[in-house]
C-alpha cells in the first residue's frame, strides 16, 4: 500500500513540476516575447538590412531589435504660409510584429515618431536621411535616436531604419481649402531595424 502511495506521490510531483516549468517558460521576458516564441526571438536579432550608403548606420553600431510593423500613416490636410494646400504626415500608427507573417506582437509605433516595446521600453526618432526605392510607396529612412528609456530592449536605441515599405504614400489630390482639418489613414507596412552601440 505504501508503494502504491509513494508511486501516486512521485507521479503528482513530476506533473507539477512539468506545469510550473510550462508556465515559467511561457511568462514574458523584457522583450515582450513569450518564452516559447523562439522563433520570434531568432528573428528579432539579425544582421543589418541591405541599403542605399546613404541609409547605413554609421560602425560601431550592431542590430538590436528587428520588428515588421502593419498600420497606417495619418496624413491631414494644411495650408502652409504661402496659401499651399498639401496632405502632411500627422502620426504613423502601427503594430509592430515579430516576424514576416505578423504575428507574436511586440510593439507599437505611434507620434513621435514613437517606437514602445510591450515590456514599456521606448525610443523617440528623427529622421536623418531619406530614399525612395519604390515610387509606390514611403520612402526608406535614417532615423537618429532623439529620446529612449526603458529598461527594455529599445533603452539604449542610437539609430532606426525603416526599410521594405509597402503602400503608405499621402493622397495626390482633395487638399484644399474645403477639406483643411480633414484627415485619411493609408494602410502601410514596413521593416524596423534598431540599433544600439557595440
Amino acid at each position: 500500500m505504501k508503494k502504491v502511495a509513494f508511486i501516486k506521490v512521485s507521479t503528482i510531483t513530476v506533473l507539477f513540476a512539468s506545469i510550473i516549468m510550462f508556465f515559467s517558460a511561457c511568462q514574458k521576458d523584457d522583450d515582450g516575447f513569450t518564452g516559447l516564441a523562439s522563433p520570434e526571438k531568432i528573428e528579432t536579432r539579425s544582421q543589418p538590412p541591405s541599403v542605399p550608403a546613404i541609409l547605413e548606420v554609421p560602425a560601431g553600431n550592431v542590430v538590436s531589435f528587428h520588428v515588421y510593423a502593419d498600420g497606417f500613416q495619418v496624413y491631414i490636410v494644411t495650408e502652409n504660409p504661402t496659401g499651399v494646400f498639401s496632405w502632411v504626415l500627422k502620426a504613423p500608427d502601427a503594430t509592430l510584429y515579430g516576424n514576416s507573417g505578423f504575428h507574436g506582437e511586440v510593439g507599437t509605433h505611434y507620434l513621435g515618431p514613437t517606437w514602445e516595446s510591450n515590456s514599456g521600453s521606448k525610443v523617440v526618432g528623427t529622421r536623418l536621411q531619406g530614399v525612395t526605392v519604390d515610387p509606390n510607396a514611403i520612402p526608406w529612412l535614417l532615423l537618429g535616436a532623439v529620446s529612449s528609456q526603458g529598461p527594455g530592449i529599445l533603452d539604449g536605441t542610437t539609430f532606426i531604419q525603416r526599410v521594405n515599405t509597402v503602400g503608405g504614400k499621402a493622397p495626390t489630390t482633395g487638399a484644399n481649402s474645403s477639406t483643411v482639418g480633414q484627415e485619411v489613414s493609408i494602410a502601410y507596412t514596413a521593416e524596423y531595424y534598431f540599433y544600439q552601440a557595440e
